[in-house]
């Protein structure tokens, strides 16, 4: 992008909009796995009713995920555009201000992540479950 705008560090404008994508992306994919997977596992309603609420979590999950990434994106397009308007003028946010809003991103981010690990673990004993049953 010729005015990309430096979030921090080396990550900008582009990088978020591409880790959006790609997350999107990734989680579609691995959804579709998982259901794929737990679907040969599955002989009653009483397999569903236990593995349902698992993928339903796992895929709210991700969405909030990416809704968070979103709402980030949709905050440094709100500074960009100002910015361009303004020519100069003092931004939205600090610096501290910005790092701060990223440092509560990542640990966002984190928190969902060990979520998703804890819920792809519990809809494989649930289908470990539905096997010996």
């Amino acid at each position: 992008m010729e005015n990309d705008y430096k979030i921090f560090g080396d990550k900008n404008f582009s990088d978020l909009s591409e880790e959006i994508y790609e997350n999107t992306k990734l989680k579609k994919t691995q959804i579709d796995l998982l259901i794929q997977e737990v679907h040969g596992y599955i002989q009653g309603i009483e397999d569903i009713a236990v593995v349902g609420p698992i993928i339903k979590e796992l895929m709210d999950v991700g969405i909030r995920n990416d809704d968070n990434l979103v709402k980030l994106a949709t905050i440094y397009q709100r500074i960009m555009s100002k910015q361009t308007i303004d020519d100069g003028s003092a931004a939205l946010l600090s610096e501290e201000e910005k790092e701060q809003l990223m440092a509560t991103l990542e640990d966002v981010t984190t928190d969902l992540q060990k979520k998703l690990l804890m819920f792809v673990k519990d809809v494989e004993k649930a289908a470990m479950l539905c096997v010996h049953a």
